[in-house]
């Protein structure tokens, strides 16, 4: 049976004392600035990976099958 973490506003109201005391009121804004940013970067690198199509994979060019052998000197 799964259990809900929050099933009540006095259960919310823990979580945010709590994340209050732990960070500080001043390192909030600090912390959802930051995340925000990051989900904002997420976002764009999924939509231009998504939309620009990966550059071909080159390989070292190759002899062709139909060339003489190189003569070396000894």
């Amino acid at each position: 049976m799964p259990v809900a973490l929050l099933e009540s506003p006095m259960d919310i109201a823990i979580v945010v004392i709590v994340i209050l005391l732990l960070f500080g009121g001043r390192k909030i804004p600090e912390l959802m600035k930051g995340l925000g940013q990051g989900i904002r970067e997420f976002k764009e690198g999924m939509r231009t990976d998504t939309t620009q199509p990966s550059p071909p994979a080159t390989t070292a060019p190759s002899a062709p099958a139909n060339a003489a052998p190189v003569e070396q000197k000894k």
